[in-house]
């Protein structure tokens, strides 16, 4: 046990070790590259930072950046795993990642999470070692990917449950004599403290429609942001009273009607099924423990009966 641990404690030294090779072959600048960084804010207002402009602040370092350190030796496993899953951006929009570095950090976690893996399976013991190797590699792999699946059903059911409050919302801007681009707005600002995923989605549709983009395409890209049958709906119903010129605010408290009764359908949909979900807990933990405290004495009784008339 003892050489498997120092066998651990050389490998994370030389892991270690290499990382901050990288690090100060990487972060040391050139004197070209100063002298370049100096006359940055020159090239961009015109003007050296003396003559009283403020320069913007470097960006600060972030974990992010750290994986993307550690992992550089990796960039070519990261660029292949990167061409073979072509709808890593599209699932990661999905979960709510839209930073330009978030690909990039994900598949870093799925670099290192196998070597992660490896490196705990040393505890394991010598015997153990290929099957915990095999198995924590495995798992450090594919943990990414079931965080982010975990990370996409969560989204989604935030944004479904907070559609019917924003749709309400809607229809009284509407119905205040707002149009829906300026009540889009409006909402997407006063529910942001409350449905932060919802708003974000709301913001990115009026920014796209004051950009030039038809309203019926922007809705549609919303749509497929989200991927949820619910917003299908809804611009499949923005489309209809589009075409057949149908008063919008009673169509979306109709429909804000429609989705606030499912809503109240799947909460007690969910609440049945719970006298099957305590079946297992009772029938393991609580039915054992119950059946101790009240045949326990009699049966010790009737025990010491028999040792009584045996003697």
């Amino acid at each position: 046990m003892q050489l498997m641990l120092i066998a651990v404690l050389a490998a994370v030294a030389v892991f270690a070790a290499v990382a901050l090779l990288i690090l100060t072959v990487v972060g040391n600048r050139s004197a070209a590259e100063s002298r370049l960084a100096a006359l940055r804010p020159i090239a961009e207002f015109g003007a050296a930072p003396e003559a009283g402009l403020e320069v913007p602040a470097p960006p600060k370092f972030r974990p992010q950046d750290a994986l993307e350190l550690l992992t550089r030796p990796l960039a070519p496993f990261r660029d292949w795993l990167r061409s073979r899953d072509e709808d890593l951006s599209y699932r990661l929009n999905l979960g709510g990642f839209r930073n330009p570095g978030d690909a990039d950090t994900f598949l870093s976690c799925k670099l290192l999470g196998p070597i992660v893996g490896i490196l705990l399976a040393t505890f394991a013991g010598a015997d153990e070692f290929l099957y915990a190797a095999l198995l924590l590699g495995v798992a450090g792999f594919f943990a990414p990917d079931i965080y982010l699946f975990r990370a996409i059903g969560r989204r989604k059911q935030k944004i479904g449950n907070a559609l019917p409050d924003a749709l309400d919302l809607l229809v009284i801007c509407m119905e205040a004599g707002l149009g829906i681009d300026q009540a889009t707005l409006r909402i997407a600002k006063e529910i942001e403290p409350v449905y932060p995923d919802l708003s974000e989605e709301l913001f990115i549709t009026a920014y796209e429609q004051r950009a030039g983009k038809p309203r019926l395409e922007a809705w549609r890209s919303m749509s497929d942001r989200l991927d949820l049958d619910n917003v299908r709906q809804f611009v499949a119903m923005l489309v209809q009273t589009e075409r057949l010129g149908t008063p919008i605010a009673r169509s979306l408290g109709i429909f804000a009607d429609t989705l606030r009764t499912k809503r109240l359908m799947l909460a007690e949909e969910r609440a049945a099924k719970t006298t099957v979900k305590l079946i297992f807990p009772l029938a393991i933990f609580i039915f054992p423990a119950l059946f101790i405290v009240l045949l326990g004495p009699g049966i010790l009784s009737v025990l010491k009966a028999i040792e009584n008339s045996g003697n």
